[in-house]
């Protein structure tokens, strides 16, 4: 079962290479290990949390993580008019399965590689307090509680439409480190499975 996975907005163009010759040897401080795949892509298990401003965590039900380039990045159909730029290139950090300790990983990993990459999170969703059952795309309850929390935290939250297919649009979240940071001491956080 996979878990979350959120993408980091790139506004000045690099080799997806060069940026893992940055991040390969920061990651091999706190992982075991980091493996290149055919793919590209990048297999790591987190092994000590400290680098990442966490304390210990028990590594029971806690998977893989990856790092990839998404290559739909920067997508024809999604509005970046809110942005001085639009992004021109992303990545995709993901956790192979899901769980509490999952979801505090992959946000952490996710503000460090921000910070490191100058990048903007993209959430590939509405984040709300208290998530319910029965929650999807166009659900207007959604969209109230995802503007309750975006107006509540510090940092910059903004709401970027996308196409959903048969002419229909929705919205997706895509933050700043400094919101991403006040999100993680959230008592409801998570991040979008």
């Amino acid at each position: 079962m996979s878990g979350p996975a959120v993408g980091l907005w790139l506004f000045e163009p690099r080799g997806f290479a060069d940026i893992l010759a940055e991040v390969a040897p920061w990651l091999e401080t706190f992982c075991d290990p980091v493996e290149a795949k055919a793919s590209g892509d990048v297999d790591f298990w987190v092994r000590d949390g400290s680098a990442l401003g966490l304390r210990a965590f028990d590594p029971a039900g806690v998977g893989a993580f990856f790092l990839s380039e998404d290559e739909e990045m920067p997508a024809e159909d999604e509005d970046y008019s809110g942005f001085a730029r639009s992004p021109v290139q992303g990545l995709v950090v993901g956790a192979g399965c899901s769980g509490s300790m999952n979801h505090v990983l992959l946000g952490h990993l996710a503000l460090a590689l921000a910070r490191r990459l100058d990048a903007l999170v993209d959430f590939d969703g509405l984040l709300s307090s208290h998530p319910t059952a029965g929650d999807d795309a166009g659900n207007e309850a959604v969209l109230a509680r995802a503007r309750v929390l975006a107006s509540a935290l510090p940092g910059r939250l903004a709401e970027v439409s996308y196409d959903t297919g048969g002419g229909g649009r929705w919205l997706r979240h895509v933050g700043d480190a400094a919101f991403l940071q006040a999100w993680l001491r959230h008592p409801d956080f998570h991040l979008i499975k």
